[in-house]
């Protein structure tokens, strides 16, 4: 995903770099185009770990789970 996004900063620098405009207009657009991204990357960042928070919940709850089986089975040798 990393690369993706990578690929596609440096696909908008590359195009907004060619495309006949002043300077300063080139600048700004590469200014907003750096600020949307970092935004969906952040976003993709939070996304990321709500869903490790849920799965480390599911693996704690699976444990106890196991924990609790494991202590109410009679030991028999």
């Amino acid at each position: 995903m990393n690369k993706l996004i990578a690929g596609l900063a440096i696909g908008i620098a590359v195009g907004v770099l060619i495309a006949p405009d002043k300077g300063s207009n080139t600048r700004k657009k590469l200014s907003e185009k750096g600020k949307d991204l970092k935004k969906q990357f952040d976003e993709f960042v939070d996304a990321m770990a709500d869903k490790l928070d849920a799965l480390r919940g599911e693996a704690e709850e699976m444990a106890d789970n196991v924990s609790s089986q494991a202590y109410a089975q009679p030991y028999s040798v």
